[in-house]
C-alpha cells in the first residue's frame, strides 16, 4: 500500500513510473540505473585509456607479440576476464571485494581490447567506435521507450543464450577450420546483431528486475554487452578493410 500511495505521489510530482506495472519508488529505481550507469562510464573510460595506451605505445604491443615472456603475459591477460567472472560472480553483493574484482576484470579485459586494435588501423577503429556509440545510445532510448509503454523483452534471453552458443562453436570451427574472409565476415554481422539484443535484454532488466544490490552484475552485464559489439564491428570493418 505505502508503495502504491508513493508511486501515485511521484506520479502527481511529474515522476513517470518506467512501466506500467511498477511498483517500487521511481526516484529510487533512477537512481539505481544512474549508478550503474556511472560504473559503466568507468568502465569503458578505463578501457579507452588502457587500450590507447597499448595502441599507440608501440614497444607495449610488440612486447606482448615478439617475445615468449610477452606471449604468456597476452594468454593469461586473455583468459584474466574469464577467471575474475567466478569470483566476481560470487561477491557481486560484497562490498569492496567486488570493485577490486571488477578492477581487475575490466584492465585486464581492456588489454585484450587494446592488442586487438593495436594491429589495426586507425580507420577501423573510428568506424567501429561511432558505430558502438550511435547503436547504444540509440537501442537504450528504445528500451527506455518501450518498457515504458509496455513492452517487456525478458522472453529474448533464451534466444540469445542460444545464439552465443552458436557463435562459440563457428568460431571454434573457424579456428580449427579456417572459412575465409566471406565466413568471418558473416560472424562478425552474428555476432553485432546478437549483442544488440543483449544491449536491450539487460537494459530491460536494468530497469525492472535487477534488485538493487545486484549493481556490480548489472554493470558487467552492459559492459559486457558493449565490448563484444565493438569487437564485433571491429571484426567485420577490419576485414571488408582487408
Amino acid at each position: 500500500m505505502w508503495n502504491r500511495a508513493y508511486q501515485k505521489n511521484d506520479v502527481e510530482g511529474g515522476a513517470r513510473p518506467l512501466y506500467p506495472t511498477m511498483l517500487e519508488p521511481v526516484e529510487l529505481r533512477w537512481a539505481f540505473i544512474r549508478k550503474i550507469y556511472s560504473i559503466v562510464a568507468i568502465q569503458l573510460l578505463a578501457t579507452i585509456a588502457v587500450a590507447a595506451t597499448v595502441v599507440f605505445v608501440r614497444p607495449v604491443a610488440h612486447f606482448f607479440v615478439s617475445s615468449p615472456a610477452g606471449l604468456a603475459v597476452y594468454i593469461v591477460l586473455i583468459i584474466m576476464p574469464f577467471i575474475t567472472l567466478c569470483p566476481l560472480y560470487y561477491y557481486h553483493q560484497k562490498h569492496p571485494v567486488n570493485y577490486l574484482l571488477l578492477g581487475v576484470f575490466t584492465v585486464s579485459l581492456a588489454f585484450a581490447v587494446g592488442l586487438t586494435c593495436a594491429f589495426t588501423s586507425g580507420k577501423v577503429i573510428l568506424m567501429s567506435v561511432i558505430l558502438t556509440a550511435v547503436v547504444v545510445v540509440a537501442l537504450t532510448l528504445y528500451t527506455f521507450w518501450a518498457a515504458r509503454r509496455g513492452h517487456d523483452f525478458n522472453f529474448l534471453g533464451p534466444f540469445l543464450f542460444g545464439a552465443v552458443l552458436v557463435l562459440m562453436v563457428f568460431a571454434l570451427i573457424q579456428m580449427l577450420f579456417p572459412l575465409g574472409k566471406i565466413s568471418v565476415t558473416i560472424y562478425g554481422c552474428l555476432a553485432s546483431i546478437v549483442f544488440c539484443g543483449y544491449i536491450i535484454y539487460d537494459t530491460d532488466n536494468l530497469i525492472k528486475r535487477y534488485s538493487y544490490d545486484q549493481y556490480i552484475w548489472a554493470a558487467v552485464s552492459l559492459y559486457l554487452d558493449i565490448i563484444n559489439l565493438f569487437l564485433a564491428l571491429l571484426t567485420v570493418f577490419r576485414t571488408v578493410d582487408r
